[in-house]
């Protein structure tokens, strides 16, 4: 359960006020202006916490990285239902796409600082994959990982464009048969998830 706003230290009142509007409204958009306005502070002690703009966006995307739950299921299992979360998440009304991607293509591959966390986040997503696959007994696990994030990668894209939440069901249907190509068991789907699209929140 996050704390609440009393329980906050004004740190972290700062990074959740920029974190919820880097990523729905976008980093060049929003100012540190903007940001100490809407936690009801000045852009001087805003800067007591974070001495940059540039610190608050690196602060925002290394929230961002949060790592996956330990699981006891089995490691097909784990990989599918990796599209089913995404299904879920593409379904919720303030769904932006991914907030690596969208950092780097807003401020460009020469920020570094940004570039080198969204690298290691895929990296890490895609060595989670790898992991997983190792425990099938995969041979070329490696390749395979980078096949499964690029269908992961794909689908937010689709739905970005196409605002269809099923663009992650179509990219588990495709996860199947690359796993079944290596040699997978994969059972099928006895029911499919009930999701509904929500209107998405406006930039």
């Amino acid at each position: 359960m996050a704390p609440s706003p009393a329980q906050q230290t004004m740190k972290e009142r700062i990074l959740e006020t920029a974190d919820k509007l880097f990523y729905l409204q976008g980093i060049r958009a929003i100012g540190v202006d903007t940001i100490a306005a809407e936690v009801g502070i000045s852009k001087r002690t805003l800067y007591n916490h974070f001495p940059s703009k540039d610190a608050l966006i690196a602060a925002y995307l290394e929230r961002r990285f949060v790592q996956p739950r330990p699981s006891d299921k089995p490691p097909a299992e784990q990989i599918l239902a990796t599209f089913d979360s995404l299904e879920r998440r593409f379904a919720a009304k303030d769904f932006r796409g991914c907030p690596f991607v969208n950092a780097v293509a807003e401020l460009g591959a020469e920020d570094r600082a940004v570039k080198k966390i969204a690298v290691a986040f895929k990296e890490n997503r895609r060595i989670w994959f790898r992991d997983r696959l190792n425990e099938l007994g995969i041979a070329d696990a490696d390749a395979l990982a980078t096949q499964l994030v690029l269908l992961v990668d794909g689908s937010i894209a689709q739905d970005l464009v196409r605002d269809d939440p099923a663009m992650a069901r179509a990219a588990k249907e495709a996860a199947k048969v690359l796993l079944r190509s290596a040699g997978v068991e994969v059972a099928e789907d006895t029911a499919k998830p009930a999701v509904t699209r929500a209107k998405r929140t406006p930039q």
